[in-house]
């Protein structure tokens, strides 16, 4: 009897990928510490420089949110830290002393950096740190207003450049030559920027000039008593000041009324 034939089958050749798998691990966003170790400046608020100052440095605490309750704080030289509950061993104390208004601790003192910067209840009333980003941020503004105010004062006419300058030094302005009040301009610019681009920007300090200049010229006359501006030709009477109020800031504001108005193109036509 015949022998059935035993069927072996065959598997296809597959690639077998020996690989050992390696399970995917989330990086995590390790966060920089918020505490930089380097050196600390403080100093007294109210641009205060007394010879020396003497800073509390124990008997006092800080409230703990994480805890629940108040720690009490103490400067030593020879612990780590400046809270009293994690000290250990003797406390060698020290004292906190501001000299002429300013105090610099070193990055080595971790502990006495830590109690000025983040707990000790004095911050921000009796000193202040210095933050050089945020100091740095405050130069950079000052320095973009000193150029705003600089290009302006380059770009204005000679009539703005006086009527600006009248603000500052009076009637002196009618003496100096146009390249004199063209430098005073600029050094006025350079100096208060932001009180510069405020006069800049406000109508009155034209008008003003424009009414002191017609009075100086006999278009307009203001009475000795410095309560009424007239027609230089005919003293007919255009406006009364109000009681406390400067003159020429009045004369100013009633130059934008409709009857002011009107009077303010007739004395432009007089004066050219």
């Amino acid at each position: 009897m015949a022998k059935k034939k035993e069927v072996v089958a065959k598997t296809t050749d597959s690639k077998v990928d020996n690989t050992p798998k390696v399970e995917s691990v989330e990086t995590k966003n390790i966060e920089k510490p918020s505490w930089e170790i380097k050196d600390r400046f403080y100093y007294l608020r109210g641009n205060r420089s007394p010879l020396t100052l003497r800073l509390k440095a124990k008997g006092i605490y800080y409230f703990d949110e994480d805890k629940g309750y108040e720690r009490e704080l103490l400067y030593t030289r020879n612990q780590k830290t400046c809270f009293v509950d994690e000290m250990s061993g003797e406390k060698h104390l020290a004292q906190i002393v501001f000299t002429n208004g300013g105090l610099v601790v070193p990055k080595n003192l971790q502990n006495l950096q830590k109690m000025l910067s983040i707990y000790h209840p004095a911050k921000n009333k009796v000193y202040l740190e210095r933050d050089d980003v945020a100091e740095a941020q405050d130069e950079i503004v000052d320095i973009h207003l000193e150029l705003e105010a600089m290009n302006t004062a380059m770009t204005l006419d000679i009539d703005q450049a006086e009527a600006i300058m009248r603000t500052e030094i009076g009637s002196k302005v009618d003496s100096v030559s146009s390249k004199e009040l063209k430098r005073d301009l600029l050094i006025f610019a350079k100096s208060n920027p932001s009180l510069f681009l405020e006069l800049v920007n406000d109508d009155n300090v034209s008008l003003r000039n424009l009414g002191i200049k017609a009075t100086e010229c006999g278009i307009l006359k203001l009475s000795q008593d410095n309560r009424t501006f007239s027609w230089g030709s005919n003293d007919r009477k255009l406006m009364t000041v109000p009681f406390d109020e400067h003159p020429y800031s009045a004369l100013a504001a009633w130059f934008k009324t409709d009857e002011g108005m009107n009077v303010l193109s007739s004395i432009e036509k007089k004066m050219k």
